[in-house]
């Protein structure tokens, strides 16, 4: 077995040699943020073999740092690290609610519309549920970065082969493309009903290339400012929303019984689908590289274990206040449309639209027949709401639309910068990611604007959802083992709790999204089964090897028995652990385990 790093120090003082010059140092500490792609930690003594080593590392990692180099935000020094202070709890303010946007972009939105409007109250409980699971993937994600100093997709970098390393690069890229495509759709859509149908949906589809823009010239006035204004567009949806719920008034006791007890009895198969894809939308694949990078803005001394604990638990604090507010929002929408479109025929919805003399064709979205109606999305939901409350309900509901759309380009930019930078160690100015994606994301979604219409637009975040779910895996699966790794997180490793959870949501969300294939597969010609089966295919053989190398990391050295699985764990547990696969002594490290 390898060397591996020693553990932290509690506190400077815990070493009377200590010093704050690497140089200067004496006895060896271990710096989290500094392990090679043998899972070596680097000393921060001067040791003379891993000098070179260090300072070039170093270098590498501060190239990739192209946000956080010379913009992080420095933690003031109040009281001791292990009691809570609300200054402090500001200073880390901020990566949680970048990230808890993702919760909220327009793909979201119509999965709760969805879902309120084919099971009412009934699907709650998997709201909730799936936005604590989140919670549980985001705290790993931001441990990881604090810990290790690097984000997810510079971890897959140093840790994967080349070929799995590609491979997850392009999932993670599929990912935010599909999210990107969303907040086009959404701000179309938006810019649509504010507009009374004057602005085509080709032509909102045009302006989101503008708004890339508005992006590029507020990260320029630095990070905190851009923290608050992605604080702005949660305020706003917050507020269009809630004055959504409030002017239904649905039911408490209906709210209550959904949310605290499971089960959907009078379900049909539409329900169903909706709760499965409530998972899906909720649960961002390339959020999990975002929170590990964001993490990184904060100014953390790694070489204390006491700093980097207190880090992790402000962290977690901020990012339960964050997904909480993104869970009210959340619950907003669904009880909007599962109190007001409750038993309403097409023809009752005419009537209402007549009469509040609302200037967007809502003939074609609600003819004058005795019908019940098929199907909701953000179009509908909008000239619904205009219909039933008044043309004020619905430029208010376009509007957190839009805000919605907006926070959510932004979003996708950042991931997809730290995807890149990190998985291929490129390094793109801000504004050329911004067009790599943009551009990919509005050509699909432009041509169905020009040749189809709104119900082809806003039917494609279904599909977009189901694509979510099925990246899901390439983010979780590696956070999970990344996570459990005694060389990289040594007293921070997760707990058997956070194992276990995770290990079961991952066969859940695979099981999801085999349910969804055949559940879409159904719809499809027959000439593109084999296709279809090819893919599948593939995408299940590279999560059975991601998933072998979680399995073998936490624990499963049965694996080692296995001829076909050794040779394909020989090269990977080297990468991680710091060895090679020793079938005859494997070896434990013996650095205890935090499980907090």
């Amino acid at each position: 077995m390898e060397p591996t790093a020693p553990p932290y120090e509690d506190s400077p003082t815990a070493n009377p040699k200590h010093s704050t010059n690497p140089v200067d140092e004496e006895i060896p500490t271990w710096d989290a943020s500094l392990v090679d792609s043998h899972g070596n930690s680097f000393y921060t003594s001067g040791h003379s073999e891993n000098r070179g080593d260090r300072q070039t590392d170093e270098a590498s990692r501060e190239d990739n740092d192209t946000y956080f180099a010379d913009n992080k935000i420095s933690i003031p020094e109040y009281g001791d690290s292990y009691s809570f202070s609300f200054r402090k709890l500001w200073a880390f303010t901020g990566p949680g609610f970048l990230m808890s946007i993702a919760y909220l972009d327009p793909g979201n939105i119509e999965s709760d519309l969805q879902s309120g409007f084919h099971a009412g109250y009934s699907l709650l409980w998997v709201l909730l549920l799936a936005t604590l699971l989140g919670l549980l993937l985001q705290r790993l994600s931001a441990r990881l970065g604090v810990v290790t100093g690097m984000h997810l997709a510079e971890v897959c970098y140093r840790k994967y082969p080349t070929v799995p390393r590609i491979l997850l690069w392009i999932m993670v890229e599929i990912a935010i493309i599909g999210s990107d495509m969303q907040e086009v759709i959404g701000t179309a859509i938006a810019f649509n009903l504010l507009s009374n149908g004057k602005i085509p949906l080709y032509g909102g589809v045009l302006i989101t290339i503008t708004d890339t823009f508005v992006f590029l010239f507020l990260d320029k006035y630095g990070l905190r400012k851009l923290e608050a204004f992605f604080g702005f567009l949660i305020t706003t949806m917050a507020i269009t929303f809630g004055l959504e719920f409030f002017t239904v008034t649905p039911d408490v006791k209906s709210i209550a019984r959904g949310l605290f007890v499971p089960g959907c009895s009078n379900c049909d198969q539409q329900a169903t689908l909706q709760a499965v894809g409530i998972i899906g939308a909720i649960i961002m694949p390339h959020n999990l590289y975002l929170h590990s990078a964001l993490v990184k803005s904060r100014e953390v001394d790694t070489r204390r274990k006491d700093k980097v604990r207190e880090a992790n638990r402000y962290f977690f604090i901020e990012a339960t206040v964050a997904l909480m507010v993104s869970f009210v929002i959340n619950l907003f929408v669904v009880c909007v449309f599962a109190e007001g479109l409750n038993n309403q025929t097409s023809l009752d919805i005419n009537k209402k639209c007549v009469n509040q003399s609302i200037k967007v064709d809502y003939e074609h979205v609600f003819p004058p027949n005795n019908e019940t109606i098929g199907n909701m999305d953000i179009y509908k939901g909008g000239v619904f709401l205009g219909c039933q409350y008044g043309a004020a309900a619905l430029y208010i509901w376009a509007v957190g639309i839009l805000a919605s759309g907006q926070s959510s380009t932004m979003t996708g930019t950042y991931a997809g910068q730290f995807a890149m930078e990190g998985f291929l160690n490129i390094k793109w100015a801000r504004w050329k990611r911004v067009l790599f994606t943009r551009s990919i994301a509005i050509m699909p979604t432009l041509s169905i604007a020009v040749f189809k219409g709104v119900y082809q637009l806003t039917g494609m975040n279904d599909l977009l959802n189901v694509l979510m779910s099925m990246q899901l895996p390439f983010a979780l699966i590696p956070v999970l083992t990344f996570t459990s790794s005694k060389a990289l997180m040594h007293d921070f490793k997760n707990g058997i709790f956070a194992t276990v959870v995770c290990c079961i949501l991952a066969v859940v969300i695979i099981g999801i999204n085999m349910f969804f294939v055949i559940t879409y597969v159904q719809d499809l010609p027959v000439v593109v089964l084999p296709f279809i089966g090819i893919v599948m295919l593939l995408y299940l053989l590279f999560v059975f090897y991601l998933g072998l190398v979680c399995v073998y990391n936490l624990g499963g050295t049965f694996l080692e028995r296995i001829p076909m699985a050794s040779s394909l764990l020989v090269k990977t547990n080297y990468e991680l652990n710091g060895s090679e696969l020793d079938v005859s002594n494997s070896q434990e490290l013996s650095t205890p385990t935090d499980h907090n």
